[in-house]
């Protein structure tokens, strides 16, 4: 009736001024990669692990580092972020995230972001074959923690 309507919207309401969303734990997308993320400081820094589970290179795939930031999480539920991850152990390449992490029903949170990697060439005519990009790359939360 009325009443349970009533209650949605006093929940929604709730929900958009209390579900925030928080970057920090552990994400994993839509091909096996995990991203693990720090918490996020007050200035909205944050650094953590990226594992690739896809890779041009057929080196052994190891844990990354990743160092990003995000717009103030005070004033914004659902706030763009930025991230770059150095694949300095396995690759000769960089990777650079942007996107933006959305509070969805029940609370559910997913990063919807967008990627461009370089890697390096021996020279800048060269540079046509060495960047890729993805567009609706998706992240979403997962519970356990198993980055070392």
């Amino acid at each position: 009736g009325s009443d349970s309507r009533s209650e949605l919207v006093v929940l929604a309401i709730l929900c958009f001024t209390l579900c925030k969303c928080d970057l920090s734990g552990l994400w994993r997308n839509e091909l096996g990669s995990l991203m693990e993320i720090n918490k996020v400081n007050d200035a909205g820094e944050f650094s953590g692990k990226y594992l690739t589970a896809v890779t041009a290179t057929s080196n052994c795939i190891h844990s990354s580092p990743l160092k990003g930031a995000q717009h103030d999480r005070t004033q914004r539920s659902q706030p763009t972020f930025g991230f770059t991850v150095n694949w300095e152990k396995f690759s000769n390449s960089t990777t650079v995230f942007v996107g933006q992490c959305f509070v969805g029903d029940k609370g559910k949170e997913t990063l919807k972001t967008m990627w461009l990697l370089r890697e390096e060439v021996g020279s800048p005519g060269d540079g046509w074959r060495a960047t890729r990009w993805v567009t609706g790359h998706r992240l979403a939360r997962r519970l356990c923690v198993i980055l070392g």
